[in-house]
């Protein structure tokens, strides 16, 4: 089969490989398009933790079962599915066991033409989404659900603060938050990404480039009951001004590092809640496909490359203009 190969930092091609067979309690898919995270990128620079080479990389992917290892129900074959990307979550919702792992390393991930992986691993594919819909939704939508929903526990009317928007966590997090009823609004550095978002369900947005802004956003638009971010950095004490009294920050990654000061004392003194989140549970999956099936949820593909170009996806993504899912199409 044809696969795209990491052989080393920066050492990306398309490459033929053997074709994966099933082991017990696994499936192989023929899959028909893949996304791309930023954990994609940061694994292809070699900025990730636990880098082995080769690796096939892709956290994202949907297809049909072609072939059923022992111990699957045969009726499986030819269905269309979607791969829950988070391998052995255990049994506490609350958390993560260490043996969790993210498909795309160290198992050989989606940027392929076939793959195995244990039958739990599946949900159907919804017949309103396209394949590569399909493919964009699994990482950043069950991580933007479990951030909204399991941790922070948004709910109708209030009013929650989705930064970076045009990510494609960001995005899904706009939809499932206007999808209940709540009051999103946005960030970016780019003017023309709010403006996209409001075309979604944003009230409003804010340029964050812009010196002040926190302050004159927080006046008009705010406080904000929930703040959605993965940035971190400096401007969290930024964030911080523009959660209400009781509010909750949650937050699952920091591409801005770690924030130099952070203001504790606004914490404790206004009782902000500091909530991490790390993707989410098969229980948090299942509600999120659920949740996208129920509301007709389409996810925003910025653009779609073919697996002969994977190398031209990964340098767009890399130049931060998507908005939405970079995604890859297996022919």
């Amino acid at each position: 089969m044809k696969a795209a190969i990491l052989r080393g930092v920066n050492q990306l091609a398309l490459d033929e490989v053997g074709r994966p067979a099933p082991g017990p309690g696994e499936v192989v898919i023929r899959l028909r398009a893949a996304a791309l995270n930023h954990r994609d990128v940061w694994i292809k620079t070699g900025h990730y933790a636990g880098l082995r080479f080769p690796i096939i990389p892709g956290s994202d992917g949907a297809g049909t079962v072609v072939e059923v290892g022992q111990g699957v129900d045969g009726n499986w074959a030819g269905r269309d599915v979607i791969i829950n990307p988070g391998f052995d979550w255990g049994h506490n919702e609350g958390a993560q066991e260490p043996r969790f792992t993210i498909l795309g390393l160290p198992k050989d991930g989606t940027l392929a033409e076939f793959i195995h992986v244990p039958i739990c691993q599946l949900s159907a594919k919804s017949a309103h989404l396209s394949w590569e819909e399909a493919a964009a939704l699994p990482l950043s939508g069950v991580t933007a659900y479990r951030a909204l929903f399991s941790r922070a526990g948004l709910k109708a009317h209030e009013k929650v603060l989705i930064t970076g928007i045009g990510a494609g966590t960001a995005l899904f997090a706009l939809q499932f938050a206007e999808k209940i009823g709540a009051l999103p609004c946005v960030t970016s550095s780019s003017p023309a990404k709010i403006e996209r978002a409001r075309g979604l369900g944003a009230r409003a947005g804010a340029v964050y480039a812009e010196a002040g802004w926190a302050a004159e956003f927080g006046r008009h638009h705010g406080p904000f009951d929930v703040v959605f971010d993965s940035a971190g950095g400096a401007g969290l004490n930024d964030l911080l001004d523009l959660i209400a009294p009781g509010g909750r920050l949650v937050f699952f990654g920091a591409t801005r590092g770690n924030p130099p000061d952070l203001a504790w004392r606004k914490v404790f003194w206004r009782q902000i809640s500091l909530l991490g989140t790390t993707m989410g549970s098969s229980a948090d999956f299942a509600a999120m496909t659920e949740f996208v099936l129920r509301h007709a949820i389409r996810p925003v593909v910025s653009e779609v490359f073919p697996l002969d170009r994977v190398a031209d996806a990964f340098a767009y993504l890399e130049t931060g203009r998507q908005f939405g899912k970079v995604v890859v199409r297996i022919p």
